[in-house]
């Protein structure tokens, strides 16, 4: 969400059930796994679908042999003009002017469809203008009857969420040389948060927009006396947590809010216009960029990794977390009273749940998640006897129905802040935030939850959101004991640990066998439990199982096999008390030629991804500290069957011991087979800077041995040839 959810909400358009290399880097992290390739498989997979703009780095120069004509740019936009006006009680008008060049097929496939998101109980979008200008000539209006304003693919089939809709414009008859010229509107009114808003907006640094022009429009009221990022107002009324009947605590009020400009963007014109409550603040952009001919042709200007523009009427972090907590803490609306814990023991009692364990499984696992964006609704959340009787929700309600079930003095509430740190501007804003986590618990005790993954284990949340601070929620009887009567920023952001509360293990064996045809039939079986488990459970969860041959293809590839998948078989992803299990065959015809004498072939077992050695650190930087991830123990075994009358060499084994992980590998041959382990155990997260050559040289070992191979050949062997088990290199 680079946008406020006033104007265009969502960036792209989600859908249900996207096919499961799309969800997979959501869950990746430094290092997922130490034994299984196949996560950097899915990343670049991941990559390529996620490409929409050309890199930021400095080309390499061309080679002397390249073509001197290289790929054109599928469309440039000659022009993106965006206005945006707030009024005093939160309403909003945006508007966007594009005109676009189509250079190739490419482009024109791309601009066929303009899709934009929306919720229509707060927002209304127009298109008063989309226009074709063909190349040869002519202009070409596009019909009302190309406009379609349909519910988001993601709530077909959820009634309860039918606001949420995409209003599209078919482009038909677009061609290369053609220009199109399109204006969309944007208008909110009656914002769940009104009279609150906000703006995040960052300029093009792709080279695709030619000419870009911003301009903004405030009520000077809201902004009067402008306050510093790190500054707090305090607030008149009252804090202690006794709402008093006319003014409630958490009830938005009109304040003075705060205006970000980088200093990498400052605006072209600024100016007040009028005086009093009327006054208006006008802020005006007109940037320029030399157009990019080529995909890969000249110096692209570097992106920013901060917003160029935020506006924001909350004055503090306190501030945001009073006004969302009504709409996102399931407290509020279901009070803790006599009346809603009868209610929750009936329902408990109905569907047969007692611990909060089997509480947690019944909603994620029992009622489906509707794949939304935070505050897609408009923060609304639903009541938990229409979420029951309809089995589907979203993050909120799944969290709302949970919080019930579980007792809402047992749960806190919490808001995760989305890749882009908040730290940056520190300007409190709910577009910074993209996930919703519970909390049960206190303390080293305390266990975080996220109903919506519907395969997770208890306590199991995305890699992504451990170690990050997220904004704490609480119910309004709870909230002066737990932040005292004023702002208090320490309590109000918490850690999220970043260990699982269980361990993390993997085991890998290979059954494998050669042929005398030279043909490699092999059997791969996994179990799993940590973030590896949680990320092949939601990939088989996500894929009907006709597709399963496809994503053990990919596991297959990455792991060095290649083949032909002839059959594959899962765990259920919804038995979550148990690691899971994945195991697939694959047969390879022309694996070893035996007429080559000798025959090498390496260990038939997974490579082990380990994190990469720190680079040298530049002359005066300091060195950081090196990341090893979640502590993860690792084990793999080999057992390969060799035709009779087949002799084999097999390595060295090798052992290295540290205080941060340790390795063991032991090869072995007997009479017709080969068997083989490596052992890899993370015991740290992370180890100091200074440590960089111990781990460098810990890295080279694994790696060494990996290298490693099998020697075989057909005929009479010596005896000698075979090494014994124990035998190991000490590291």
């Amino acid at each position: 969400m680079r946008e406020s959810p006033l104007y265009v909400i969502f960036a792209t358009t989600y859908t249900a059930n996207e096919a499961p290399v799309r969800q997979l880097p959501e869950f990746l992290s430094r290092r997922l796994v130490c034994g299984l390739i196949f996560v950097f498989a899915f990343g670049v997979v991941s990559a390529r679908c996620q490409e929409t703009a050309p890199s930021a780095a400095k080309p390499a120069p061309k080679s002397p042999d390249a073509s001197e004509k290289a790929p054109e740019l599928p469309a440039q936009i000659e022009l993106l003009e965006t206005r945006v006006r707030f009024e005093a009680n939160g309403d909003s008008r945006k508007e966007v002017h594009t005109r676009v060049h189509i250079k190739n097929e490419l482009g024109a496939r791309q601009f066929a469809r303009l899709s934009f998101d929306y919720n229509r109980s707060f927002q209304q979008i127009e298109f008063p203008l989309v226009r074709i200008t063909h190349a040869g000539g002519g202009t070409v209006d596009i019909l009302p009857s190309a406009i379609s304003d349909r519910p988001n693919p993601a709530v077909v089939n959820a009634p309860a969420y039918q606001d949420v809709r995409v209003k599209a414009a078919r482009i038909l008859g677009l061609s290369p040389g053609d220009v199109l010229e399109y204006r969309v509107v944007t208008t909110t009114s009656h914002h769940p948060l009104a009279p609150d808003f906000w703006l995040d907006h960052t300029f093009d640094r792709s080279g695709v927009v030619s000419q870009e022009i911003f301009e903004l429009d405030l009520p000077a009221s809201r902004f009067d006396g402008i306050e510093t990022p790190n500054s707090y107002l305090t607030r008149s009324h009252d804090l202690t947590g006794a709402a008093t009947p006319d003014e409630p605590f958490w009830k938005n009020k009109p304040r003075s809010g705060a205006i970000y400009v980088s200093p990498e963007s400052p605006e072209t014109s600024k100016e007040k216009i009028g005086e009093g409550e009327t006054a208006r603040l006008r802020y005006r952009w007109m940037r320029t960029y030399s157009p990019l001919p080529t995909l890969n042709g000249g110096d692209q200007p570097a992106v920013s990794r901060n917003f160029d523009l935020v506006i924001t009427t909350y004055s503090s972090w306190d501030e945001l977390a009073r006004a969302l907590a009504p709409h996102l803490y399931p407290g509020f609306r279901f009070p803790i009273t006599p009346e809603n814990a009868k209610r929750g023991q009936e329902l408990r009692t109905a569907n047969g749940l007692g611990t909060d364990e089997s509480i947690y499984a019944f909603v994620s696992q029992k009622i489906r998640t509707v794949a939304l964006p935070l505050g897609a609704t408009g923060f609304h959340t639903r009541d938990p006897a229409e979420i029951l009787l309809s089995g589907y929700g979203n993050s909120e309600d799944k969290a709302a129905l949970f919080t019930l079930l579980v007792a809402s003095d047992k749960v806190q509430c919490d808001l995760v802040p989305s890749a882009l740190s908040w730290k940056m501007l520190q300007l409190a804003r709910p577009s910074l935030f993209s996930d919703l986590l519970l909390q049960i618990g206190t303390g080293s005790q305390s266990i975080y939850l996220d109903p919506s993954l519907e395969v997770a284990p208890f306590g199991a949340i995305r890699p992504g959101l451990r170690g990050k601070e997220a904004l704490m929620l609480y119910h309004p009887d709870l909230y002066a004991r737990a932040i005292g009567p004023g702002p208090n920023l320490a309590h109000l952001w918490r850690l999220i640990p970043e260990d699982l509360p269980f361990k993390s293990s993997q085991r890998v064996t290979v059954d494998a066998s050669i042929t005398l045809k030279g043909a490699l039939e092999t059997k791969v079986r996994y179990f799993m439990r940590g973030d590896n488990e949680l990320l092949l459970r939601v990939a088989f969860h996500q894929s009907p199982k006709e597709k399963w041959k496809e994503v053990a293809q990919l596991l297959a590839l990455s792991d060095g096999f290649r083949g032909k998948i002839v059959n594959v078989t899962a765990s259920d992803p919804y038995a979550t008390e148990a690691p899971f299990t994945v195991e697939y065959e694959i047969t390879q015809p022309k694996f070893v030629d035996w007429s080559k004498k000798p025959v090498r072939i390496p260990a038939l077992l997974p490579q082990l991804g380990l994190p990469d050695p720190p680079g040298k650190a530049a002359s005066g930087a300091v060195a950081s500290t090196i990341d090893l991830g979640t502590p993860l123990d690792v084990e793999t075994h080999l057992t390969l069957h060799l035709p009779e009358g087949t002799a084999v060499r097999t390595p060295t084994g090798t052992s290295v011991q540290r205080d941060y992980a340790t390795f063991v590998s032991q090869y072995q041959a007997s009479s017709g087979a080969v068997t083989a382990s490596r052992h890899l155990n993370f015991l740290l997260r992370q180890i100091s800077a200074d440590r960089g050559a111990d781990y460098n040289a810990f890295v080279h070992a694994v790696q060494n041995d990996e290298a490693q191979e099998f020697t075989l050949e057909r005929g009479e062997v010596a005896s000698q040839q075979t090494r014994p088990e124990n035998s190991a290199k000490k590291n």
